[in-house]
This record gives structure tokens, sequence and C-alpha cells, in this order.
């Protein structure tokens, strides 16, 4: 609970500071703004990897996977559609008519993509926590956590592309995200690696070079509207799952410290980067925006609450999906693995910080943030409820048993 108060905390405060650091650095700005991407980037980087080191499965029995992997796609996807459509259907006003407008479906559906995936290490530690290790609710949320991020990973590609359009860059990032996802089922768990967190941090430091030289490189060479940007989440995520497994870096106490430090570095920036929108002239400024979304007017803060409880609610009816499968288990225990992955963190705060680089803003993009923020600080709440639900289907099996 504490690791989760402290992201919320710190997302806050980034949020705040997002607001005043503009006008206290001025004409600085621009080079702490720099700074502070490639700071976001590599520690984005550090997490991702961390994810995909837990990514493990018995690739001779793929096929017992694809009915958790389509529950999880099904938990991931519901609360993004339901989100999305609540923000082009009720959040947007009837007048603007951007529901007609298929350049705001593409930026919706993109930063909504926040609310899809569960935050596996925040879940894993709070339920491993809560002494619900070796029951059957901690086995399936395992796999069904680690699945939820994949999914959110691989479907960044094609929104990454449809906000690209149909250039040949398209092609370079869909060959290379091709190429990374059969090395990473070939090679899985294969490379033995240092993965202490020095090791890590600097992976995470060079493959955001590599992919800055190339953005730089073909930005100079074709021009901003010729770049290829390749994501940092599928390559490192990719980097973590050829790893072979290292447990006794996982129960290294510096490691440890050091990999939750980095993730709420991490939640900070991400607040810090979130553009203006106090003292800010809307108006003045939907009208030079080339984004359809951000043209949406700031409401009064008691309409803006109102939105953020909702999309917290909606997004979280969205993940209840795993309820109506694994008929065999009682439907506590299949509750408790649905409300186990209401859980948000460092991977749907990445999905915002990604959404905020193709300069999404505004009304939608304050409500996700202060969204994922409030599912921050609801999750004791959330993983006491899923331990007293697994709690008493255990109890129920063993009087059933005597």
């Amino acid at each position: 609970m504490k690791k989760v108060l402290i992201f919320t905390i710190l997302l806050i405060t980034g949020l705040i500071l997002s607001q005043f650091i503009p006008y206290i650095l001025r004409d600085s700005f621009y080079s702490f703004k720099t700074f502070l991407d490639a700071l976001l980037y590599i520690s984005l980087a550090f997490i991702m990897i961390n994810v995909g080191r837990e990514f493990e499965i018995n690739k001779k029995q793929w096929r017992s996977y694809t009915k958790d992997y389509m529950v999880a796609m099904g938990a991931a996807a519901f609360p993004w559609i339901l989100v999305a459509l609540y923000y082009l259907f009720v959040v947007a006003p009837p007048g603007m008519q951007i529901w007609g407008n298929g350049d705001a479906w593409k930026e919706t559906f993109l930063l909504s993509r926040f609310a899809a995936p569960t935050s596996a290490g925040i879940l894993f530690t709070m339920l491993i926590a809560a002494g619900l290790k070796h029951t059957w609710v901690y086995k399936k949320v395992q796999i069904l956590a680690i699945f939820d991020d994949l999914d959110t990973i691989l479907l960044m590609i094609p929104l990454q592309i449809l906000m690209i359009g149909m250039r040949w860059q398209m092609f370079v990032i869909l060959v290379v995200a091709v190429v990374l996802i059969w090395v990473g089922w070939k090679k899985m768990n294969t490379y033995t690696l240092r993965q202490d967190w020095k090791s890590i941090l600097l992976y995470s430091f060079i493959m955001y070079a590599l992919i800055e030289v190339l953005y730089r490189m073909s930005t100079y060479f074709f021009g901003g509207e010729g770049s290829i940007h390749i994501e940092i989440l599928l390559p490192a995520f990719i980097l973590g799952m050829i790893m072979k497994g290292d447990h006794s870096v996982e129960s290294n106490p510096v490691d440890i410290k050091v990999g939750n430090a980095i993730s709420y570095l991490f939640m900070l920036l991400v607040g810090m980067s979130m553009p203006l929108f106090v003292g800010v002239d809307f108006d003045a400024m939907a009208a030079h925006s080339s984004s359809m979304i951000s043209r949406i007017p700031i409401p009064s803060w008691g309409v803006i609450i109102l939105h953020v409880v909702l999309v917290t609610l909606i997004s979280n009816i969205g993940k209840l999906f795993p309820l109506f499968f694994y008929k065999d288990r009682k439907i506590g225990e299949r509750l408790a693995v649905s409300v186990g992955m209401f859980t948000r963190g460092e991977v749907g705060a990445g999905v915002l910080f990604i959404a905020i680089g193709y300069n999404l803003g505004g009304l939608l993009l304050v409500v996700s943030v202060l969204a994922m923020c409030l599912n921050l600080l609801l999750t004791g709440f959330f993983i006491s409820y899923a331990k007293k639900l697994a709690q008493d289907a255990l109890l129920e099996e063993v009087s059933i048993a005597e």
C-alpha cells in the first residue's frame, strides 16, 4: 500500500509542478523538457525490461495459454473501448460533432489506452503481501496481468501507425515490430545477461540512445514528417523477455530499492510532462491546435471531477471481463481475479506520456491523469476486497472437504 500511495502523491506532485515550471524556467524550459523526456524514456525502458523479465510461459504448451490470452485481451480491450466511447459521446459537447471526425477517433483511442493495462508489479506485490501467493487467484492473475500488459504494448503498434498515417515509415515500424516479436518468442529466456539494476539501467540508456539517433537521423534526412519514431515499450519488453531468469537479483534488497526508486521517479516525471491547463486561454490554443480532441472546451472543476469518477468506474467495469470465464471456479474467485486487475500503474502512465508526444492534451488528458490518480488511491481497497473474496472461497473449499 505504501508504494501505491507514493505513486499517487508523486503523480499529483508532478502534475502540480507541470503548471509552474514553464513560467519559472521561461526560455530554458525547452532544454529542461528535452532532458525530462530523456529521463522518462530511460525510466520507462527500465520498467518495461523488468515487466518482460516476468513473462514466463511454457512454449511447448502454448495452446494451453490461448484462453488466458483471449481473456486478458478482453480485460484490456473493454476498459479501453468503454473509456474511448465515453470521451467521444459524453465528454465532447454534441455541438462539436467530434464523434464524426476520423482524426478524433484515432486520437481518442490512443489516449484512452491508458485505461487498459493492469499494473503487474503493484498487483503481484500486494497479493503476495496479502498471503495469496499459493492460491488459484494469484496464479491466474499472474498470467492474465502479464498478457494484459503484452496486449497493451502490441496494440500500441497499430495505434501508432494510425497516428503516423500511410507513409513508408509505417512499414519500417511494422517490420521492426514483427522482427522483435519473432526474436522474443524464439529466444525467450535464452540469454544469460547481467540483470542487476546497473546493467538494466545501462541497457535502458543504450536502447533510448539508439531509438533517439534513428529518430534524429530520419528527421535530418526526411524532415519532421518523414521521421521514424519507434516507441520504446516493445523493444524494452522484448529485451527483458529474452533474458534468462535470475532469481537472485529479484530478491536482492538493493535491486528492489533502486527499481522502486526508478518507478517513483517515472511517475513524478509523467506528472511533470503534462501540458499547461492552468491559466491557459484554451480557445486560442484550440484554434492553433492540430489535435481534434484538444479543442474540447474545459468545463468547471465540478464537471471534471464527475468525469474522473465516471471514467474510473467505467474502466473498472470493463476489467470485470474475466468474471465470465473459468466457470469451473467459484464466482468469488473469478471476481477476485477481476477486481485484482483493477490496479493501474507504470504502463498506463507510459501510454499517457506517449499520447502527449503526439500533442494530445486538453480536457481528456486532464481527466485521464486524474482518473489514474483516483484508481491508484483505491488500489488498497481493491486488493483488500480481492483478498476477502479469495479467502472466503478457500474457507468454503475447506468446509466442504471436512
